[in-house]
């Protein structure tokens, strides 16, 4: 069965552009490219991954993927907005590796950017290629969003990094109960990734992120759930080993066949990725 990293980025470092990477982020700011990756998924037992899309446009991703094998498969961008997404989305089903899209929600000013009737319509033309949709929110916009995947019910999503729940702070009694009304919803995953970024990047320790673990595998089963890195974002909380290694512990009690669902399997399934 495949090991799968199912969230990871490259990107060229643009001052400019990467201003989200901020001086306390020095640690990433530079290149980030496969020959970085390969060899560090290959020590930690990974056959391949998913490169989501994070400051580069859909050329240099499908450029990279095309290039290197272990790319298994890529989460664009498009912007859901735009009138003409649909020609967009069409354009991008002549490339095999194109698993689905994702637009950066988390930083909107309108928090319900998902429900305006133009995201919406966007969203609408994914299912007829087979598109999945990356959640990437915060947890204010929790509620919006179950609003959006009710109104989709046949489209795939998949929450990335949790909701993004402030750790640090410990915010978790609202977080949680706004995550556990996804249990219903089947059409939607959840990946285990980005958590010491959303920790003391500093100070963290395994135990902080249990109660946030507990929740998703209550809340998806082992089903809906896979592990990403979030590399390289991940490196100014610690290195990819350290990252890999809380969730491998957290889940060093489940079953063989459920620990290959998470690290692999269902991200092979859920974004259709050839072996």
């Amino acid at each position: 069965m495949p090991r799968i990293d199912a969230h990871q980025h490259f990107w060229h470092y643009d001052p400019v552009r990467d201003s989200w990477i901020t001086e306390e982020m020095q640690v990433i700011r530079r290149d980030f490219l496969p020959s970085d990756l390969q060899l560090v998924l290959e020590r930690n037992g990974f056959d391949g991954c998913v490169l989501v899309q994070a400051s580069e446009d859909n050329d240099f991703l499908l450029e990279i993927a095309a290039q290197h094998e272990f790319v298994r498969g890529v989460v664009g961008w498009v912007d859901f907005l735009e009138e003409r997404v649909g020609e967009k989305l069409a354009f991008y089903s002549q490339f095999e590796k194109m698993k689905g899209f994702r637009y950066i929600l988390q930083s909107a000013e309108d928090r319900a950017l998902m429900l305006q009737p133009a995201f919406r319509r966007g969203i609408r033309k994914l299912q007829p290629y087979g598109y999945t949709y990356d959640l990437l929110i915060y947890p204010d916009q929790l509620a919006y969003t179950r609003e959006l995947i009710e109104a989709f019910p046949d489209q795939p999503f998949v929450l990335d990094h949790l909701a993004k729940p402030n750790i640090k702070q410990g915010q978790f009694k609202e977080w949680q109960k706004e995550i556990k009304a996804f249990a219903e919803h089947e059409n939607v995953s959840c990946k285990i990734s980005g958590l010491v970024t959303e920790a003391d990047w500093h100070g963290w320790q395994k135990s902080d992120f249990r109660p946030y673990l507990d929740t998703v595998v209550e809340t998806f089963g082992v089903e809906r759930l896979m592990y990403g890195s979030d590399w390289p974002v991940c490196l100014v909380a610690g290195a990819y080993e350290e990252v890999l290694g809380l969730v491998e512990e957290y889940f060093a009690g489940f079953s063989q066949t459920e620990q290959a669902l998470i690290f692999g399997d269902n991200a092979a399934r859920f974004y259709r990725l050839s072996s």
